[in-house]
């Protein structure tokens, strides 16, 4: 896509679908089969939370799938990278600072460096934030050459 002969489709919009790859897992467990996912004291309230949680979750990856081939300096496709970006970076806080939950090990020496399910998954959610910044500062120049195209034209 162009506007005016200038690209503004950045290859760094692939982190929309990098989203999609981290949830799509969870989303289609805790939607259609939520009693067989691995996690401690799954009760009747913590699965109707993880339901819920799973629906808006599958909402979020239909919006980035829907945004990824936007040109980058619409807003509502920024607006979805923003909150992206505090979603994942509060999910990797969230997962950090959780007990265990997930009864699984990579094995006593990833034990031994804190290399836990919880962890991995943390640290995946910390980097899609961090892309989605690095998505929003490298594409700040298209937002705003759209923004000084659309004024001269009016």
């Amino acid at each position: 896509m162009s506007s005016g002969g200038v690209a503004v489709h950045s290859p760094l919009s692939v982190v929309f679908l990098l989203h999609i790859a981290l949830e799509v897992p969870l989303v289609i467990q805790g939607m259609f089969f939520s009693h067989t996912l691995p996690f401690i004291e799954l009760n009747n309230t913590v699965m109707v939370v993880l339901k819920l949680y799973s629906t808006l979750s599958a909402a979020t990856c239909v919006m980035a799938l829907l945004c990824f081939g936007l040109p980058e300096f619409l807003p509502g496709k920024r607006a979805l990278a923003i909150g992206l970006c505090i979603y994942h970076s509060i999910a990797s806080t969230v997962l950090y600072q959780s007990p265990r939950f997930i009864p699984h090990t990579f094995g006593v020496v990833a034990e031994s460096f804190k290399v836990t399910p919880e962890n991995v998954w943390g640290t995946l959610h910390g980097i899609i934030g961090l892309m989605m910044v690095f998505w929003w500062q490298s594409t700040l120049h298209l937002a705003s050459f759209a923004r000084q195209l659309g004024g001269k034209q009016q």
